[in-house]
């Protein structure tokens, strides 16, 4: 009798054994039932931003609802953005997450907005969809709805316009540049070495610099005149020049610039200039001279008020008027003045 019941125990015992295990390898299977609805920012929602205000500052939220796919389970998200019309053939991707929101800041807006194509400046159309999948690969993709927002982005670039020429072998690529006061302005200065022929050429849409993009010459006839249809080569002697240009009222001017080093902290004082000598590689210009603590300036042609920097502005660029101070131990330095960023002057001394 007893065996029988040890029999009977153990039979239940396996039963029940089978059922569990059963019940632990019961398989969940998910299934993509339904991609996620943005619900903010609004269909048509217009944003404006502004350079001068905290790039930190935030300017835009989007929200969303959670993907389906049929059981709880862990869903990322990819927020793609692309300028409005392109169908999201080479969308931005401005963010992968888990959470359901993502908030950007100014700086961040702008650098997506312009990034995916918008001009600064001006008003243009942004795409926003949400995608979503599981797993490590990236699988059952859901794709939301489209929400179109309007953005206008803003650049703190100055625009720029190159020199090719007989100085650099005529290469649009890796001309000099010269650089225009704001957005939107034509007159574009600079300090250019030149040597015989050259001309003004502007960017193509993506900024590139190419032979075939718009660009000026002389108009044969008229001393400081620009044309852009049957122009000749511009002409300089061979030099160091200051070159302003006006595009649109289709001006310019070169002026040779020697520059040199005067003050008490150089070896003739007041008096007189150390001058500076120009390195085509560099695009910089420098000297090795003994400096004394005192005053001293960068100075242009021998003479005083056209070609002076002694200030640094709030960027630590150069800026006319005022005089530096050295005020290191008396000793050889190596000077240098760098005017190849048009519009953003610096300089350097080191000791030798």
């Amino acid at each position: 009798m007893k065996n029988i019941f040890k029999v009977l125990f153990l039979s239940i015992l396996l039963v029940a054994i089978t059922s569990c295990d059963n019940e632990d390898s019961v398989q969940l299977t998910l299934a993509a039932q339904g991609g996620g609805i943005i619900t903010a920012p609004a269909q048509g929602t217009t944003v404006v931003l502004n350079p001068a205000e905290s790039q930190t500052n935030p300017a835009l939220t989007i929200n969303w609802t959670a993907s389906d796919y049929g059981t709880p389970t862990e869903v990322t998200y990819t927020v793609e953005i692309a300028q409005t019309g392109t169908s999201f053939a080479e969308p931005f991707i401005a963010a992968s997450t888990t959470n359901r929101y993502v908030t950007w800041n100014i700086g961040e807006l702008n650098n997506i907005a312009v990034s995916s194509g918008l001009t600064p400046f001006l008003e243009g159309g942004l795409d926003i969809r949400i995608t979503s999948t599981v797993g490590t690969t990236g699988s059952l993709l859901q794709v939301s709805e489209t929400v179109s927002i309007f953005v206008t982005p803003f650049t703190t670039d100055l625009p720029k316009i190159a020199v090719p020429g007989n100085h650099q072998g005529w290469d649009p690529a890796t001309a000099p540049l010269l650089a225009a006061s704001a957005f939107g302005q034509t007159d574009y200065e600079g300090y250019v070495w030149l040597d015989g022929g050259h001309k003004f050429i502007a960017p193509n849409e993506t900024g590139g610099f190419f032979w075939g993009n718009t660009d000026w010459g002389w108009n044969g006839t008229d001393a400081g005149i620009l044309v852009e249809q049957d122009e000749t080569d511009l002409i300089a002697d061979t030099g160091y020049y200051y070159v302003k240009a006006d595009t649109g009222a289709l001006t310019y001017s070169e002026t040779s610039v020697n520059w040199g080093i005067i003050g008490a902290a150089t070896p003739t004082g007041w008096d007189s200039d150390t001058d500076l000598v120009y390195d085509a590689e560099t695009r910089t210009l420098s000297v090795d001279i003994d400096l004394v603590p005192g005053g001293w300036k960068f100075r242009g042609n021998n003479e005083w008020g056209a070609f002076e920097y002694g200030s640094l502005d709030a960027d630590g660029y150069l800026t006319p008027g005022g005089d530096y101070t050295f005020d290191g131990p008396a000793g050889n330095y190596h000077v240098v003045l760098d005017l190849s960023n048009p519009r953003e002057y610096t300089y350097t001394v080191t000791a030798n």
